[in-house]
């Protein structure tokens, strides 16, 4: 068994006691950033000629390389791709054939997550559905009649869906949620649901986002009988308030965390653990993971904070006596990896 369906078993299992916790590595980003989403080469080790002031961007075998390297690993309990990298991955490769880890593909791109350089999608419109993958190709790289035959791609996927306070955006964006349920569940695919917060101004004051992100969260999912429904939610950290009102409303709706952009090294560490400690049972990271100066490092000590064997800031100390061992240099010096910035909490 996957690592993925003992942990959710047990939770539901014993969704207060359970000490299970999931984490997943999001390297969906070519859906978002494009040519950008595996970073920037480092170092001055930029493998082709082209440079701009973001700097020069490693490619998409780079890219398969760090995914590659994760999956050998063995730490992380979701892989996530894009359909693209399913097919190299999971249904060329055979990578997670033998592997504890599940891979997942993401199934829908809204506009606000276009995040291309010089776009103004994410930040500018209100977040409008649309999905590039169809689950067809996520399962089997093809278009396919009968799903119930054995896979080889994901029959896992990621579903986003943002709610802008606008009627008519959200109308269209519940309503293609609802059309992507009744496919998933007549094509046996299961999937989690991403739910950000508004991309852009709700009308209303920050101090109630929350509290209508919560709302939206119950009341389109009210409807939804337990097959159609998502194995867990993917959602913004708003804070401990908010994330144990969702957490204790409905013990069976498995709540998990984004990661948001980079940041320090502790914004990471502390964030991952102060959403354990408040209730969340998953981890989305993808940027944190993705830019940082060593990932597999970067993922042991994720795991070693959810299992309590180390607080936050002794595991960034810890993480820069290791990028120390291995001659890696740090983004950062440690006083300043240590301080708290900001967690922002849009994909961007």
């Amino acid at each position: 068994m996957k690592t993925l369906d003992a942990k959710l078993n047990a939770i539901h299992a014993d969704p207060h006691g359970s000490n299970e916790f999931i984490i997943a590595d999001a390297k969906d980003a070519d859906m978002a950033f494009g040519i950008t989403a595996p970073g920037p080469y480092q170092n001055g080790a930029c493998k082709h000629g082209y440079h701009e002031s973001e700097g020069c961007f490693k490619t998409l075998e780079d890219y398969r390389n760090q995914i590659r390297s994760v999956v050998r690993q063995e730490l992380v309990d979701i892989v996530l791709l894009s359909a693209s990298n399913v097919e190299q991955l999971a249904i060329r490769e055979g990578i997670f054939e033998n592997s504890p880890i599940t891979p997942a593909a993401r199934a829908n791109d809204t506009t606000d997550i276009w995040v291309v350089r010089g776009g103004k999608y994410p930040t500018h419109h209100p977040s409008r559905s649309f999905r590039t993958a169809t689950l067809d190709h996520i399962k089997y790289g093809r278009l396919e009649t009968d799903h119930n035959q054995p896979f080889t791609g994901a029959d896992l996927g990621l579903y986003s869906i943002t709610f802008t306070n606008e009627i008519e955006w959200d109308y269209q964006a519940l309503q293609a949620f609802h059309d992507f349920r009744i496919e998933a569940e007549e094509k046996r695919f299961r999937y989690f649901l991403e739910v950000f917060n508004p991309n852009v101004n709700p009308g209303i004051s920050d101090r109630k986002v929350s509290a209508f992100l919560n709302d939206h969260i119950i009341r389109c999912l009210a409807g939804v009988t337990e097959a159609g429904r998502p194995i867990f939610l993917k959602i913004p950290y708003n804070g401990p308030g908010p994330l144990e009102e969702l957490v204790a409303y409905d013990p069976q709706l498995i709540v998990g965390i984004l990661g948001g952009s980079s940041g320090t090294t502790l914004d990471a560490f502390q964030l991952i653990h102060d959403a354990r400690k408040h209730g969340a049972r998953v981890a989305l990271f993808g940027r944190k993971i993705n830019l940082s100066e060593d990932p597999l490092t970067f993922i042991f000590y994720l795991r070693q904070i959810v299992e309590e064997t180390i607080t936050p800031k002794d595991a960034v100390e810890a993480y820069h006596s290791e990028l120390r061992k291995r001659n890696i240099k740090p983004h950062r010096p440690l006083n300043r990896d240590l301080t708290m910035t900001t967690n922002a909490v849009s994909y961007r």
